[in-house]
Parts: structure tokens; sequence; C-alpha cells
């Protein structure tokens, strides 16, 4: 018989999984937002360039996002930390864009549902992030 080692975590509350399926369904629209609102600002620019660079960006920063999001499941206080300063910058920025910036309509109008219903969950997945048992949860 082989021994298995010692977990030592508590058991993942609900809170932890509420606000990582909160922040799993918020990124696929902040995705979507950026992707637009790259589209209208090369469409204003005419240059394929704007786009192709942003998307590319837009990607990576999901994909990283996605991986903190698995990793925070495994108890990673850190991958919380930057989930949240993350997700508290995207909402300033998400804030400061939707009325800083004039896009052609369709464009306009899927950056602003989605931005608004993305800042909305990555909002309340911060706050089940923080809540007391999920702070117990976050050890290593």
């Amino acid at each position: 018989m082989t021994a298995q080692p010692p977990t030592g975590l508590p058991p993942r509350p609900a809170d932890v999984d509420t606000g990582f399926w909160l922040w799993l369904a918020a990124l696929p629209l902040m995705l979507i937002g950026q992707f637009a609102d790259a589209y209208a600002a090369a469409e204003a620019a005419d240059s394929f360039f704007v786009f192709t660079t942003t998307a590319v960006l837009t990607i990576l920063i999901g994909g990283v996002v996605l991986t903190f999001l698995l990793l925070l499941r495994s108890g990673y206080r850190w991958t919380r930390t930057l989930l949240t300063a993350g997700g508290t910058a995207t909402i300033i920025y998400t804030l400061m864009s939707l009325f800083g910036t004039t896009r052609p309509p369709v464009a306009a109008v899927t950056y602003a549902v989605t931005g608004i219903v993305g800042s909305v969950l990555i909002g309340g997945g911060i706050v089940a992030l923080h809540r007391a048992d999920s702070t117990r949860f976050f050890t290593r």
C-alpha cells in the first residue's frame, strides 16, 4: 500500500466556487467586448494592425486570467490578490471607456452590454472571494 500525502487544505467553500463561476462567466463577455472595441478602433484608424495586435493581447490576457482562475480553486492566495486587483482595474477601465469613447452603434451596444454585465459578474466574484469562508480557504 502506498500512503497518500496529506493535502492539508480545508474543503473548498461554496463562496470560492461561486466566485470562480462568476469570473468564468465574465471572462468571455469581457473578451467579446474587447474584440468589439478593437474592431471599432481598427475601423476608425483604418488599420488591420490595430485589430490584430489588440486581439493577440486580449487572447493572451484571457489565458492568463483563466490560468489564475484554475489556480484559485487550489487555494492560492496570490491568485485571489491578482484577480482582485485586475478585476478592480477592469471595472474602472470599462466604466471610463463606456463614457469616454465614441463607437459605431453596434460596437457601442456590444461593448456596453458585455462590459456592464461582465463588470457586475467580476464585482460579485471579488466579493464572494473575500468572504470569511473563502479567506480561510486561501492558505497557499
